[in-house]
């Protein structure tokens, strides 16, 4: 539903990223919500990327138009966000009939998905239209199951939703704002001490989009229920076949007679797991310049193909929340740009503004676990996941780059699930770890994960034309292909703070290294054969985040998803946590698991899990039961907070830091980027 483009520009590149954004909304049709923001990144001069057609980027390097060297502006992050309104023309039916067939097999009801919220207010006013009301005390805000009247008809708080006119064309419409499994509605008259209006029979409507619209069915007819014969009795019915969708309506047909329509409501149903979050991340190193060109290449690709109706793509957008960062270093970009391809040599440009190789820039995690391993007894008391940012790193004084920082605060706000680092100068795909323990140079330093690992970078490397053609010669002395181009990356070279064991260690994102081709900066003229090259690998990479398991861990009696509940899968010491929604998302091999969910004031849940062949998840949700004591602490805390994880607590406090002594940085390199240009 959304491709995410993360671009760091500098400000120069301003009307080409104009060009660039017109490009792409122009290439969506009109039902694409298309929003741009602004987010203030750091100070530079701005350097230009190639030019652009329709298919490649492939203008040449050496550009004769040339950055104004004393023109300091400010450098800005930009979002483009396309959002796809229009879900009905491709619906999951695969998950709907999982979820069905997993329910009768496992002998459990799908009639068992709780209320959505209507009655506990869970479901916000916002999430409520209608075709029309009689006045504002009677709008669709007030269609609640059991919501009570104020003394006197008329006021602003009426006992239900009223449509203005008495035709069957009228409807209460509710937005579950993601994918759900629809199961029953109840209903329910009016509450009035001076009325009597109440609906008699209904129909059910669904859709995905709020624009197109399909009956529920009972068979070959469009299915009516039954409502009610009084004003307070609550009647419940059952859909004929519990239906994924995302909005639902309500749509009177007959009503008491000496009365008008009014409705009262509950709808029943499971939420989904909604889109795992993927990321393509370049231009860490500045000078290693193909990754920024194929990931602006994949943009237009994937906005073009969408709109010609390539199901693979189609099926990849609407299926996937995408993350471009196409330059994470435009400083190093743009000294090497200076240059051009041929003359920027190996290193310039490699380096941040403050001269900062943010390859090795993150927080060195795998350390800190394998120190506290080596001093617990209990190896199981360690924590294998979420480990906390080291209070040292988020001091103002700490050699941590603005944009190592900035890149932690994105993984901090959005649950990623997979991931892959475009980097150059060899030809092959690394995974993690990436760092050795005890400071050995080189040698083989596996993650609980490491056959997904192996997978993941085979996934790429195999499907990259250059990679796996047997007849290359190797780049400068290493033989990857003895490997089948790929390698852990310990087992290369050690490399401690990298990203991709920062992100497996810190988030719940996998991620691995590619390193595209032997030519750090290809001259302009490669581009077309460079994404030849890259096209399949980039779409088949994506396409991983779906495999393993997927679902949504909620509360049995309330049927809330459980934000921060640990999914671990046993014999792999390595944990997740589920999002805010309570989903989550384990990559995982084909084969069979016993799966464990625990969160904070619950009894565990236990499950065995079977992953498929397929490229798509299964989907297993757990329902998690309070713990007396926790049922006390809340009794007690009443209104107050009741304490989190300490862990998690910690997290939050260091990346709070982080950011305010990230912005003290910036403020400090731009006051140095002034005086700089004054002294010129």
């Amino acid at each position: 539903m959304h491709i995410r483009l993360e671009m760091t520009f500098a400000p120069m590149s301003v009307c080409t990223l104009i060009i660039l954004c017109t490009t792409l909304c122009a290439t969506f049709p009109s039902n694409v919500t298309t929003t741009i923001s602004y987010a203030e990144f750091t100070n530079q001069t701005v350097p230009q990327y190639y030019g652009s057609d329709d298919n490649v980027h492939n203008d040449s390097f050496k550009n004769t138009s040339r950055p104004n060297k004393n023109t300091k502006t400010p450098k800005v992050t930009t979002i483009l966000s396309l959002k796809t309104e229009n879900l009905d023309d491709y619906t999951d039916k695969n998950l709907e009939k999982t979820i069905l067939s997993r329910s009768r097999d496992e002998n459990l009801s799908d009639l068992d998905c709780p209320p959505l919220g209507l009655e506990s207010l869970r479901v916000d006013d916002s999430q409520l239209q209608a075709s029309s009301f009689l006045r504002i005390g009677l709008g669709p805000h007030r269609g609640r199951l059991n919501i009570q009247s104020g003394l006197e008809d008329g006021d602003l708080h009426d006992g239900a939703w009223c449509a203005q006119y008495e035709d069957q064309n009228q409807w209460l419409e509710l937005d579950a704002q993601r994918p759900t499994l629809f199961t029953g509605v109840i209903l329910q008259g009016r509450n009035s001490i001076w009325s009597q209006d109440w609906v008699h029979t209904y129909k059910v409507q669904l859709s995905n989009d709020s624009l197109r619209w399909t009956a529920c069915m009972n068979g070959t007819d469009e299915a009516v229920f039954e409502g009610n014969q009084d004003s307070e009795t609550p009647v419940l019915a059952l859909l004929p076949v519990p239906t994924v969708a995302r909005y639902l309506r309500i749509n009177p047909q007959s009503w008491f007679i000496n009365g008008t329509i009014c409705l009262r409501a509950e709808v029943l149903g499971c939420s989904l797991p909604g889109e795992p979050e993927f990321r393509y991340v370049a231009g860490m190193h500045g000078n290693e310049a193909l990754g920024r060109e194929l990931l602006l290449n994949l943009m237009q690709y994937l906005c073009r193909e969408y709109k010609n109706g390539r199901e693979r793509v189609v099926r990849l957008v609407k299926e996937t929340r995408i993350h471009l960062l196409p330059s994470m270093n435009p400083d190093g970009h743009e000294e090497a740009y200076s240059k051009g391809s041929e003359l920027s040599g190996w290193a310039l440009g490699r380096y941040s503004y403050e001269g900062i190789d943010m390859n090795h820039n993150f927080a060195d995690l795998n350390n800190i676990m394998w120190d506290a391993q080596e001093k617990e007894k209990d190896k199981s008391k360690v924590s294998n996941h979420y480990i906390p940012i080291p209070e040292y790193y988020t001091s103002e004084d700490a050699f941590v780059a603005p944009e190592t920082r900035a890149v932690i605060s994105w993984m901090q706000d959005i649950p990623f699930v997979l991931s892959a680092n475009l980097h150059g100068g060899e030809m092959v795909v690394t995974y993690p770890f990436d760092c050795t323990r005890h400071w050995i140079p080189q040698e083989n330093t596996p993650t609980a994960d490491d056959g997904f690992f192996r997978w993941l970078a085979s996934v790429y490397a195999s499907t990259n034309r250059a990679m796996a053609n047997p007849e290359r010669r190797i780049c400068h002395y290493e033989d990857f292909q003895q490997h089948n181009n790929i390698i852990n990356g310990a087992d290369w070279h050690t490399l401690p703070g990298s990203m991709n064991d920062f992100s497996y260690l810190h988030t719940n994102c996998f991620e691995v290294t590619v390193e595209l081709s032997c030519d750090k900066f290809p001259h302009a003229s490669e581009l077309p054969h460079e994404w030849e090259n890259n096209k399949e690998s980039l779409l088949l990479y994506m396409e991983q985040v779906h495999r393993g398991i997927k679902g949504v861990v909620r509360d049995k009696n309330t049927g809330a998803g459980i934000a921060d509940a640990v999914i671990k899968v046993e014999d792999l010491d390595h944990d997740i946590r589920s999002a805010l929604d309570g989903d989550y998302w384990r990559l995982l091999n084909p084969g069979q698991y016993k799966v464990t969910v625990h969160a904070e004031g619950y009894f565990p849940s236990v499950r065995r899990c079977y992953v498929g062949n397929e490229p798509r998840p299964t989907v297993y949700d757990f329902w998690l039961i309070k713990t007396p004591r926790q049922k006390l602490r809340e009794i007690l805390a009443k209104d107050k907070k009741v304490p989190k994880d300490l862990q998690l607590r910690l997290r939050t406090l260091r990346l709070r830091k982080l950011r305010v002594s990230t912005k003290a940085i910036n403020h400090r390199r731009a006051q140095q980027q002034k005086s700089r240009t004054v002294q010129h």
